[in-house]
């Protein structure tokens, strides 16, 4: 089993360039970060968990320059985006992003993508919220068109290019794994459709990966590897490993460096019989 460690990293949370090394040195695989632009002081979108949005929402560093600043100072550790909102991103700018931090890491990078909630945030994007899947989709193909060939060029409703010229391409070949987060009744269907993975982060997700990979071979693909947010509970990664998921991660607090530090002893210790 896999395990990775979360974090948003706000502007008082621990430092990137001290969380990076501490998850390396306690032997964890990853490090991945969330994003939000920003968050729009007026909306009427709820938070998905309930209760009031928490402040670490709208103080998250961008997630490209945090991923930067932890991959100048660790070796083997992945990085990791969980999730990057590409709907609200340039197109041709994100696979620059992309391609430049796998390059910059020596090809460490996993991009993990999603639609959003908050339908204001994305509304101040240019992104409908009812059209956000279409629109993740064509970006995803777009970008793919990008890393893998000397001239691409893309023609769809919402993103549309002629030939160009972009470098550098990513070290991975044909690039970063792309996963899917989300657990939705078609979140399934998109995985096999445009992505390399699945990333469920609530929900009885580990009922659905029959499913997954049913849709897989039906669509004359191999097993998709999950990667799950779940709870600390020895209990859970037993399941988790008995239904072949790859890799687990968990959330480190945002609320400065001791908090961070004592949490990340705590899954250390959790996660040591498993590895």
């Amino acid at each position: 089993m896999k395990f990775g460690i979360a974090i948003f990293p706000t502007d008082y949370a621990i430092a990137m360039t001290e969380l990076g090394p501490a998850v390396e040195e306690r032997g964890f695989e990853s490090l991945w970060v969330a994003e939000h632009t920003h968050i729009p002081v007026s909306r009427s979108t709820p938070y998905p968990s309930g209760g009031e949005l928490p402040k670490h929402y709208w103080h998250t560093l961008d997630p490209f320059v945090a991923l930067t600043a932890a991959a100048a100072v660790t070796t083997t550790l992945r990085i990791a985006t969980g999730i990057c909102l590409v709907i609200e991103h340039d197109t041709i700018d994100m696979a620059k992003e992309v391609a430049s931090l796998d390059h910059l890491s020596g090809g460490r990078f996993i991009f993990g993508i999603g639609g959003g909630w908050n339908r204001e945030e994305m509304a101040n994007h240019g992104t409908a919220f009812e059209t956000r899947w279409q629109v993740m989709r064509e970006r995803v193909e777009a970008m793919r068109t990008i890393w893998t060939q000397e001239e691409p060029e893309y023609h769809g409703d919402f993103v549309d290019f002629e030939p160009i010229w972009l470098w550098p391409k990513p070290v991975q070949k044909p690039h970063p794994p792309i996963l899917l987060g989300g657990n939705g009744p078609n979140t399934l269907k998109r995985v096999v459709r445009f992505a390399d993975g699945w990333m469920p982060n609530r929900g009885d997700f580990l009922e659905r990966i029959p499913e997954l990979q049913r849709l897989a071979r039906d669509a004359g693909r191999g097993p998709i590897p999950v990667t799950a947010y779940v709870r600390p509970d020895p209990q859970l990664i037993e399941r988790c490993i008995a239904a072949s998921v790859e890799r687990i991660i968990y959330y480190l607090p945002s609320d400065g460096r001791d908090a961070a530090l004592s949490a990340l002893e705590r899954l250390t210790t959790l996660t040591q019989p498993y590895r």
